[in-house]
């Protein structure tokens, strides 16, 4: 499943508020698939948490969002408007 799919989910088979067990326990095996690497579980991403309850589902979404590994985030340390973006800045005209 996709991580942006993780919030309905969460809906429709958790009742808040929920205890990080209960989250485990319903929907701990079910695997986020990244843009590259790995999978990880519900459980082993919610883990990280180290958070008692969730009182809504996006209370428990962005603790999900929060706690990813590194295999779900883009280029690391990328910045189009910095100067690590590889273009000249004398080629560059506004």
């Amino acid at each position: 499943m996709r991580l942006s799919e993780t919030r309905d989910l969460f809906v429709s088979e958790l009742t808040f508020p929920v205890a990080r067990e209960q989250v485990i326990e319903q929907l701990g095996e079910a695997e986020i698939d990244p843009p590259a690497g790995e999978p990880e579980t519900i459980g082993e991403i919610i883990d990280r948490a180290q958070r008692d309850e969730f009182r809504s589902p996006d209370e428990l979404y962005d603790a999900l969002v929060g706690f990813v590994g590194d295999q779900y985030v883009g280029r690391k340390f990328y910045d189009d408007r910095g100067p690590n973006t590889g273009i000249d800045s004398e080629e560059v005209s506004f």
